[in-house]
Order: structure tokens, then sequence, then C-alpha cells
């Protein structure tokens, strides 16, 4: 089993840049009932990712910021505070297990260091679920029954 079994590919994923605004970034995660979205640079290597929580603690922080001028501020003034790590599409399974558990997505990048997609923990534990369902009590070595 290797990394690109669950790998969504980048045309799949949502993403943002550090120019998008906060209104587009708010409206996009709204849209499409995002929490957290992968941030790419122009030449397409994964920056970051930025959560609901980021945007809210920026609006709640920031003087003078309200919704209605979040179309003035864009992506690369707000404190990232979660530091979600890619993996590198050819590192061991241990390695995106490792960071499934602590994050809802694992961004993945290519050889070039460019960013390829995401794993979904979700992704990983439905296979994991579906690997117990079939597994059956003749099958299982001695001591797992």
């Amino acid at each position: 089993m290797n990394i690109a079994f669950f790998l969504l590919p980048k045309s799949e994923v949502i993403t943002t840049t550090l120019q998008a605004t906060l209104r587009q970034t708010l409206e996009r995660m709204e849209y499409h009932r995002y929490t957290a979205v992968p941030i790419l640079s122009d030449d397409g290597h994964y920056v970051g990712t930025i959560t609901e929580g980021d945007l809210l603690w920026f609006l709640k922080n920031s003087e003078g910021l309200s919704f209605q001028n979040t179309h003035r501020h864009t992506l690369a003034e707000v404190p990232l505070r979660m530091n979600n790590k890619p993996v590198h599409i050819h590192a061991d399974m241990e390695d995106l297990i490792d960071l499934a558990k602590i994050q809802n997505f694992v961004p993945i990048v290519d050889d070039a260091d460019k960013f390829i997609g995401i794993v979904r923990r979700s992704e990983i534990i439905e296979y994991c679920a579906k690997q117990m369902m079939f597994r059956s009590p003749s099958t299982a070595t001695a001591g797992e029954v």
C-alpha cells in the first residue's frame, strides 16, 4: 500500500493563495463547506493551511477590521495557528498516518516539492474499517481473536 492509493488529486482539491482576500477565502470555504483549505504559492508549492479559526482570530484581533472590509486584506496578513506538514508522495505509510492522527488532511508533494493533492484522514479510517469488516476470525493470527 502506498500514499497514492489515498490521494485526492490537486484538480479535485479546493485551494487558495496568499494573494486571496479574506472575503474570497471565507466565501469559498462557506460554499464548499470546508473548515480548512491548503494555501499554495504562485509556483504550486504548499505554503500552509488556512482554517476558519485563523480567519476568526484575525478578525477578532485586528483593530478596525470587520466583515465589510475583508476584501481589503489578503491571507498573507493572517497568522496560521496550525503547522499542517506535507508528506512526500514516496514517503512511508507510517509518515502519512503519523500526520493524519493530528491533521484532518495531509498535503502531498511530489519530487519537486510541488503540491499534488491531499489525503483525508477520513479516507484512511474508512479503508481501515473496511479491512476490519472483511477480516474473518479464521484469517486472524493466534492471539488476535
